[in-house]
Parts: structure tokens; sequence; C-alpha cells
């Protein structure tokens, strides 16, 4: 990568850029005011501080600013339950009403002046918040609930009163949940359950019921945030929190749209960094979805590919339904780091078996081939005409006796074996009831994660309720696709946690020596020539042919004798996006009278389509390779990405392409490539020799700083074709594109 030097910009003008680019100045970290350490060579972020929330979820004292006993109410049924909440966790409650004297027999103090002690909470009942906010400030109130609705979810009006709330909560130094939110964090919490917990986010509060249920199950939930509209704290506020908090073993979310990409990428980090899995749901994978988010939340869903990617780079699991949101997120709270990535398959069926074996190996679980010696032990107890090589079929009766429990403990002793899958597609008392007995007792005495699929749709079965349920060690699932779901998140989790390092300790802080020359070539607000494309990239170390930019015919024959025949000549001019439909691109040429020739039809192709011209290129002719794609696009959400993907004149129709969000290393890079279709052309097919895989990655890398660098003035840039030459040799920028902002 490139190196990084102390840079020209100081703190306040790269402050100052980030907010014209549509990002943040730095939070204060841990309660310290940013640093210059503490912002990105594009001026974003790279810390954020934990938000303090105990006293929010706990609070000793709280207010209900419009509370009343009014049956027939809203209100009246909202005060009822936070009176029963606060008697629960053991706070002092006082409503607050300027005409009642008391609410379900609880004194009523009139304004929030009055208040008798200064509370930790306020939960406002009001239709306008914006009017208490100052009156909060005041009494020193630390935290705010807004349950009032019609703002940023109605439209632009709605969106402006938001805007109006966020400010003024910003100036009063209270942090604010809502407005748009409902009661879920005051929800009842089962107190009898024990083991690592599941922390729920939600912007959506009827989306969290799923999850919320699973306390029924046996599984521990401790908290819950309903964010609604986010005008202050938001989903990375509680995603922070949660994480450090010790009972939590994993945090679930629904999220409907994002309110700034790198406070959720620093949220999802800092998750990382302490191995606590984030699984969500998040919606807008198509046009109809992301639209509907968006009506909802009021906020931008961001384009799916890049929601996808950054969640990917930080470890979320992302699904798709709420059972697979509680499934995976159950799994993931409560398993243990697994001691292998082996999965056997075990059941009572040869069709069972060999039907989840193939939905798991079809969703890239390893399922290895038991030794000899081992399937010679599993022998012992199951008929000899059976296979259990792996899926390991027992043909039914061995379950029912002594046997069944050694099968078990044999499978999971095979040191290749990390998790052991029972399938049980409908129950067959009293054999189920053995099978399940056992399952859980295995279960109990090992490390290993036993994993059992209870197929049957009553899901009333003691084996089942009781049994299964009543264990913690044993993950029971109702269906084969959640249960393959959430094992391969599992072992994909625990890969990542292994080898996590965060990308945001040695991003750049400092412009390279690039910038300077760099952003002389930028031309706001219009579109670069391929030569200055090709200038740019040569000023951050990208290699280009070798080529000279001539504006006659002579100068062109001159240049093709520097440059080394054959050459290959191309119009150049900031308005040509597409030379080769236009016909302005020739390769090949091999004399002078070719090359006096062909400046005289391109610069009268380009005069016939009216297309001005800084002149003709004079390039190089390279060997082929693989032709592949780099480029820079900006996300509203998130900033800039960068893609690689298969390129050439195809690269629209093959849209085989994989991106990631600044900053990112080394291993990201190689993990693109690893993500495209077409990966195996750069290993050499058909008698080809391998790419040059170092060199594409290095030029993935250099772009990712430009793109970091150049953010307040690079809208777009895209290298097509990157000609990636066999092993030793190097990649080559052919052509390419820059828009500026």
């Amino acid at each position: 990568m490139l190196g990084s030097t102390h840079g020209t910009l100081t703190t306040d003008s790269r402050r100052a850029r980030a907010i014209a680019c549509g990002g943040q100045p730095a939070p204060a970290v841990h309660g310290r005011p940013a640093a210059d350490d503490d912002l990105d060579v594009s001026g974003r972020p790279l810390y954020a501080g934990v938000p303090d929330l105990d006293r929010f979820f706990r609070p000793g004292a709280l207010a209900v600013v419009g509370a009343s006993d009014a049956e027939d109410r809203p209100n009246g049924g909202v005060t009822r339950r936070l009176l029963a909440w606060a008697e629960r966790v053991g706070a002092r409650l006082y409503p607050v009403h300027p005409t009642r004297a008391s609410v379900f027999g609880t004194p009523c103090v009139p304004s929030v002046a009055d208040l008798p002690e200064q509370v930790d909470l306020a939960v406002l009942l009001v239709s306008d918040p914006l009017p208490v906010v100052e009156q909060l400030a005041e009494a020193k109130v630390r935290f705010a609930v807004a349950f009032a609705s019609g703002f940023a979810e109605t439209g632009a009006a709605g969106a402006a009163a938001q805007a109006r709330l966020a400010d003024a909560v910003r100036r009063s130094g209270i942090r604010l949940l809502g407005p748009n939110t409902n009661l879920n964090a005051f929800e009842e919490f089962r107190q009898d359950l024990s083991g690592p917990a599941i922390a729920l986010v939600t912007q959506s509060g009827h989306q969290g019921r799923p999850v919320f249920a699973l306390q029924e199950l046996g599984i521990r939930l401790s908290h819950w945030a309903p964010t609604g509209n986010e005008a202050d704290l938001e989903s990375a506020d509680f995603i922070s929190y949660f994480a450090e908090q010790p009972e939590v073993g994993a945090i679930a979310c629904y999220l409907e749209g994002l309110k700034d990409g790198r406070s959720f990428l620093l949220a999802a980090d800092r998750a990382a960094r302490r191995g606590v899995p984030v699984v969500a749901v998040k919606v807008g994978r198509t046009e109809t979805g992301a639209r509907t988010a968006a009506s909802h939340t009021g906020k931008l869903t961001g384009a799916d590919a890049v929601v996808d990617a950054a969640m990917r780079q930080y470890g979320v699991v992302r699904v798709d339904g709420l059972d697979e949101l509680q499934d995976t997120a159950a799994l993931l709270a409560r398993a243990r780091p697994p001691s292998a990535d082996g999965v056997a398959v075990y059941s009572i069926s040869g069709g069972t078996g060999a039907h989840f074996s193939d939905l798991a190996a079809g969703a890239g679980l390893r399922l290895p081939v038991l030794s000899e010696a081992k399937q010679a032990e599993l022998h012992q107890w199951i008929p000899a005409y059976l296979d259990v090589a792996n899926p390991v079929d027992n043909g039914g009766h061995p379950v029912g006796d002594r046997r069944g429990r050694k099968i078990i403990d044999a499978i999971l002793a095979d040191p290749a074996v990390g998790v052991l899958v029972c399938p049980i597609t409908g129950p067959f008392p009293p054999l189920s009831d053995r099978l399940a007995r056992d399952l859980v007792d295995a279960a109990e005495r090992t490390d290993k994660l036993v994993c059992v699929v209870w197929g049957s749709p009553v899901g009333t079965e003691a084996a089942y309720r009781e049994t299964l349920l009543g264990s913690s060690r044993v993950a029971t699932f109702r269906t084969f696709a959640n249960c393959v779901t959430a094992v391969r998140a599992h072992l994909d989790h625990a890969r990542f946690a292994a080898s996590y390092r965060s990308p945001f300790d040695e991003a750049p802080r400092t412009p390279s020596p690039s910038f300077r020359k760099a952003r002389a070539l930028m031309s706001p607000g219009g579109r670069l020539s391929e030569h200055a494309a090709k200038q740019l990239l040569r000023a951050y170390g990208i290699r280009v042919p070798r080529e000279q930019l001539v504006t006659s015919a002579a100068a062109a024959v001159r240049a093709a004798g520097l440059v080394g025949y054959p050459v290959v000549m191309k119009a150049s001019g900031a308005r040509l996006a597409h030379k080769t439909e236009l016909g302005l691109v020739r390769v090949g040429l091999t004399s002078a009278s070719q090359v006096r020739d062909t400046y005289r039809e391109l610069t009268d192709i380009a005069r016939h389509e009216d297309l001005p011209l800084d002149g003709v290129l004079v390039c190089q002719r390279v060997e082929p390779g693989v032709e592949m794609v780099v480029g820079v696009t900006h996300d509203d959400l998130f900033g800039p990405t960068v893609t690689v993907g298969l390129g050439g004149v195809l690269v629209e129709v093959l849209r085989d392409t994989a991106v990631r969000v600044p900053p990112f290393g080394e291993e990201q890079a190689r993990a693109m490539l690893g993500e495209l279709r077409g990966r195996a052309l750069l290993d050499g097919v058909r008698g080809r020799p391998p790419a040059d895989l170092d060199a594409l990655v290095e030029v993935v890398l250099r772009v990712q700083r430009m793109a970091l660098e150049l953010d307040g003035d690079l809208s777009e840039l895209d290298i097509n074709p990157l000609m990636v030459l066999p092993r030793g040799q190097g990649a080559v920028a052919l052509d390419a594109l820059a828009t500026c902002r």
C-alpha cells in the first residue's frame, strides 16, 4: 500500500471537506473531544464513543410528561404500563400533567420544572415534543423518549419538523429515542433465564416480536431498543452499547435504513473487536422494499449491494426472514467457538440424512467423510449395510437402546467434526423421546455444537417442549433451512472473529505524496479525458501503457516511432465515455501510413459526432491478459466505494463484481476476488497462465487510497479494462474514465 506522510490538509479543512461531502465531523470519543487522529484522510471519523445508556434502561427516576389515567385514551394505557414497569425495575415515577392532581393514584406535578428530583429519563406522551426539550434541558434530564408520529416518515414537512427537533436535542445535550417509537424498551423481560442473552434493536417494533418471543423457548433477552425515526439515538449507538455488555451473547437487528453509514460500521467494528455477533434483517433488497422502507422511516436505504458488502466486511450476519433472525441469533448467542468446521449429519433415515446433507453442502458447509476407523467403530452398533461415512444412517432401532448414546459420542469424538446435526422430521415415540434425551445428555458433556431439527408441525410433543427446549446446550430448529443458515453463520463468524483486525486502526490519516499532483488534475463538475484520467492513475502509482497525446498526423507518426510498433490509437476527450461503440479506437497499427490515416479517420469521426477532442492518444499495445474493471463510486450512505470485477466491453452484461467500503486491507481486497463468479479466469484456464493476483490486489488498494484522498473531488472512476498480465508481469490500465464532483 502507499505510504503516508504528514499531509497538506489541516484538521479544520478536513472536517470542512467531510461536511461538504455529506459526512459529519468526528464525534467526541469516550467523552473527549475528537482529535486529528480520530479522522481518516477523507475527514470521516475513525472512532466513536459508546453512549452510557445504563440510566436509560435502568433509570433511578423517570418522568411521564402528558401522563393520563383515561382508560379510553392511548396515553392512559401507556401510563399504566410505565407505572408497572417502574415498579418492576425499582424506579421512582413522576407523572407530569398541568391539570391533573394524580394519575392512577400517583400524585402529578404540573410541569417538568416542578419535579422533586433530577430524573434520568423523561417519557413524552405529547404530540409535539419540541417545546418540552428545553424544559428537560433546564431540569438536567439525561434521556427522553418521544412516541409522537408525523415526522420524517410522513414526507417533506415531517422531515423538516424532525430536523428542528434533532437540532433542539443537539443543543440541549439530551439523548432522545424516537420520535415515532414505542414501548418495547419497557417490556417485561423474564428474569428466570440464564446464559448469554440476545439484545434486540428494531426500527419497527412489531418486527421484533418473534425474537422477543424466544424467551418462551428458554432463550434469554436482555434489552430491546426500538429506535423509530432516529432523530438522535440511532441503531449504531445501541449496537455499540450492547457490544460492551457482558451478558450479551449476540445482537439481533431489524433495520429499515441506516442513519449514517460510518456510524454503523464503527458500531459493527466494536462488536467485531469484542467477538459479539450481530445478526440483521436489512430491508431494501428490492426496489419495492427500499421504497417502502423510505416511506416508513424517512431514511435513505442506500444501494443494497453496498450495504451487503459493508455488513460482510464487519462480520454482520445478514438474513432475510424474521424466523432466520431469531434462530440464527439464538444459536450465535449461545454456541461456543467451534473446534473444527466439519459438520456431521446423524439420522434414523437415509432419506432424511441425504436431504439435509444436500442442503448443507449446497450452502457451503463442509461434510467430511469419516475415517475408515471411525466408520468401523460406528458399525459396532449400526448394521453393516447402512452408510455411516457422513451422513450417518443408523436405521432407526439403535436410538431406542444403549447404542444410541454410544453412536452420538463416537461421532462427537471425531476431531474433524465440530458440529453434529440430527434432523428428526417427525416424532416417533418412544424412540424419538430416547433420542432427544441422548442428544441433550451428549451436548451437556461436549464443547461441540449439537443441533436438532424437530420437524413436527405440532410442536407440542414432550420430547420437543420439555427435553430439547429445556437444554441450553442443544440448538433446536423447526426447519432444515434455518438450521443450515444458522450453522453456516456460526462457522463463518468464528472464522471471521479469529482473524479480524480492525481496518480503522490502519486507515490513512494524512494524504500521501500523490495527493497534490492528483488534485491538480481534477476539473470540478466535469469529466476528465482518458489522457488526464491516466495521469491521475499514474500519480497513484498505477501502471498505464506508454503513450503520447498528439494533435496532428505528423506528430502521431513520430509518437508511434517512440512508443514502438504495433500501436493502439484512440481519440481522447472529456465527453468520450464509450469510444469503442463510436469507432474511436483502433488497434494493431504497424506502419506510419496506417497511423497517419487513422489519425485523420478518428478526428473526422469526432468532428462528425460533434465531440471535442484534446487530441489523439498513440499507445503501446499491451499483450493480452485477463480484462478486469476496478472502479470508484460514491454511495450516499457510506461515501466512496471500491469495485472490482470482470471487465471489457461486456462489463455491464456480465455484472460480475464485488464491492467494499474503505477502509479495508489486503485481506479484504483478496476476498473481493474470491466473490467473483469468474474467479477461475484469474487462476488460468484452458492452458492460459495464472494472472498476477498480487498486482491486481495492489491496484485495488491504490484505488482505495485515491478514493479516500480525493473523496471531495472524485465522483466516479472506472478503469476498464485493467489488463492483468501473467504472474509476475503486473497489471496495466488500458483505459480510464474519471468524473469530478
